[in-house]
């Protein structure tokens, strides 16, 4: 349910809102973030509230308008604390209570959520706008009386708010009364004719009384009126299969997976229409993506099995059933089965005990028959497990998550070291309200190396310079170089030349002739990582972080045989330039980089840690340390971590917040 009123709050607040402070500038930069908020660039909204907030630390609007853009990235956690700030500043500040409880009802965090709008109602009792909020939080906590009492209050103000009709049409629907529903939803399509969501509900409830023509005919609509609505062809397809439409069905699961085809539901129901069309191969190929994407799912390893029996494939079949009775050891069907495989094996023993322990697992069930759990469910033999799966399956919210469109799985990569590269020409870059990085050693040394260079995580743009002529010449300075900045600026063209040895030589070189210059050993360090990670990519033995669609972390290789790497002498160099110049927060910064890198993820936090102890802006640090906490399973710091990152200018921290920190 993403119910939250189109886009009504925002204009409604930005009518209504005036900035109490008279300086131009504050205005201007409220201006330009709501502006920013309207046109919905929400990542250039927070950069222009970030900088009211550090003019003035007490401008609760400001906390107020980031906590909006950061709920619009998806990122609930970091628009919750920005609430908290808001209402800490003002605490009559009814608008906060409002969002902040939006926000703590998509966290799945009702009771606080209706504790704010009841809050926000005795402020402002006639604001309507909280009746439906509140009436969206009763529905999510399944309190659905509750939500129709304050659906029917909010049209009673508001009539010709279609949304509201689908909201109280879905309630009704909880609670049974599928007349009263059906009525709703009509009203809906008669306020918005062109909005395919009320085609959609209707077309749920008419497939609940067996209606198909008139469920199919509303799904038609619904895809007429938006052709790229995954939802509506993905409902079609279970109706058309119900009505023994199986080709037409397939055709809107493939529609689907055009658009999203790491949509795990989606790949399942293929699945088994393929498997009882006879198509086994391709069948498998679903079932394998299936369990790519959730490799906890019981349903796939298990009918899985049953295209390996199809196709005498019994070994595989057996590892199949074996995988789902671990997931679910009191699956009798399973038991039951494998020790029909075992039996087709020869090892009669081995299915006899098999075949004993699912008998237990039916008594047990039978004593149980009155048990609704997964428990008798998976203990009941009668059950048959190769229908079509939709959102209100039995197994359909913990295998699928109750998802429709499922996130592929994702490689989450570390932002890489900082070094110094290579830099094109440009202006300089204001720093009175930008929040990048001044340090005067290291304006010393740019100014002090032969070619223009700059300190960064990032890949070097194009520059413009013909490498091997400004080695050349550089190589015309090298010995009356005392100090080795031309040997410096020589390793960085060649280390961009992939000319690793040539780069690593020029630094030691570098380093024999000023062995206390800090900025060596980080750049030295940092080609050293750059190595192992170029090595190992045309090894194809990349190890990266990757988090499952239900946020479960696992270390993921892309080969059975992994050769490990040494990080050692590129962490000795970062430790050499930590111990020289102490306070320069990118060394400890690299240094979690390198800890992680050799699977020393705690030492890596501590590292990320003091990097931003030295420099809170670092927003990389908290970027990469967020993905840390979350691949350890301490998902609430971690994506605390990642909001601070977005909030920092980490774009990428918000597709990461969407896919693992949001719980719906």
């Amino acid at each position: 349910m993403n119910n939250i009123k189109k886009g009504f709050f925002l204009l409604l607040l930005l009518l209504n809102f005036g900035v109490a402070s008279a300086q131009w500038d504050i205005n201007q930069f409220f201006y330009r973030g709501q502006h920013a908020l309207v046109e919905g660039k929400y990542s250039d909204a927070i950069d222009n509230f970030n900088i009211l907030i550090r003019l003035d630390g007490k401008l609760y609007e400001a906390y107020f308008f980031r906590g909006i853009a950061k709920y619009n990235l998806g990122d609930f956690v970091g628009a919750q604390i920005d609430f908290d700030k808001t209402l800490e500043i003002n605490p009559i500040y009814t608008p906060a209570y409002h969002y902040r409880a939006i926000t703590l009802s998509r966290i799945g965090k009702y009771d606080m959520a209706l504790k704010d709008l009841e809050e926000a109602v005795d402020l402002r009792p006639s604001y309507t706008g909280l009746y439906f909020s509140r009436g969206v939080t009763y529905f999510l906590s399944q309190q659905f009386d509750k939500a129709i009492e304050d659906f029917n209050k909010f049209i009673q103000k508001e009539p010709r708010e279609a949304d509201a009709y689908l909201n109280r049409g879905a309630s009704y629907l909880y609670v049974g009364d599928t007349l009263k529903a059906i009525s709703d939803y009509n009203k809906a399509i008669t306020l918005n004719k062109f909005e395919p969501e009320g085609y959609i509900r209707r077309a749920r409830v008419f497939q609940m009384q067996g209606e198909y023509d008139k469920a199919i005919a509303d799904l038609n609509t619904a895809i007429e009126l938006d052709p790229q609505n995954s939802f509506a062809y993905f409902n079609r397809a279970l109706m058309k299969f119900d009505n023994k439409d199986i080709n037409g069905s397939l055709e809107d699961l493939n529609k689907v997976l055009e658009q999203e085809p790491g949509n795990a539901l989606t790949l399942y129901n293929r699945a088994l229409i393929r498997t009882q069309i006879g198509d086994y191969n391709n069948a498998l190929d679903d079932y394998d993506r299936v369990l790519n994407i959730n490799p906890e799912n019981v349903l796939a390893y298990f009918n899985r099995a049953s295209v390996f029996l199809e196709l005498g494939r019994y070994r595989e079949a057996m590892d199949d059933y074996s995988q789902a009775i671990n997931l679910y050891p009191d699956f009798a069907k399973a038991y039951m089965n494998r020790s029909y495989v075992k039996n087709k094996l020869g090892q009669y023993n081995s299915a006899q005990a098999d075949y004993d322990i699912a008998q237990e697992k039916i008594a047990q069930y039978k004593k149980n028959s009155s048990d609704s759990t997964a428990y008798a469910a998976f203990a009941d033999t009668t059950k048959k497990y190769d229908r079509l799966l939709d959102f209100d399956a039995e197994f359909a919210k913990k295998d699928f998550n109750d998802e429709l469109l499922q996130y592929r799985d994702v490689d989450i990569r570390l932002k890489p070291l900082y070094r110094f590269v290579a830099a094109a020409e440009g202006e300089s870059i204001a720093l009175v309200l930008n929040k990048k990085y001044s340090d005067k050693r290291v304006d010393e040394f740019v100014e002090s190396v032969p070619i223009r260079v700059e300190l960064t995580c990032y890949n070097p743009t194009n520059t413009g310079i013909d490498n091997q002529r400004v080695i050349e010449a550089l190589n015309a300075e090298i010995e009356a170089d005392t100090i080795g900045r031309s040997l410096f600026a020589k390793a960085i063209l060649e280390s961009e030349n992939k000319q690793f040895n040539i780069a690593l030589d020029c630094y030691g070189k570098a380093i024999q002739n000023n062995p206390d210059e800090v900025f060596y050993y980080i750049n030295r360090g940092a080609i050293q990582s750059e190595m192992i990670d170029f090595i190992s990519s045309i090894e194809n033995n990349v190890q990266v972080l990757t988090m499952d669609n239900a946020g479960t972390t696992k270390a993921r290789v892309k080969e059975q045989s992994v050769r490990t790497y040494d990080y050692t002498p590129a962490i000795h160099d970062m430790k050499k330039a930590a111990a020289i110049y102490p306070d320069f927060p990118y060394t400890y910064y690299n240094l979690g980089n390198l800890y992680c890198q050799s699977n020393d993820l705690p030492e890596a936090i501590r590292q990320y840690e003091k990097a931003i102890s030295l420099y809170p802006n670092i927003g990389e640090a908290y970027y990469n340390k967020g993905l840390v906490l979350i691949y350890l399973k301490d998902k609430e710091k971690g994506c605390i971590d990642l909001s601070k990152a977005g909030e920092l200018g980490i774009e990428d921290a918000y597709s990461v917040i969407k896919k693992y920190c949001t719980e719906e």
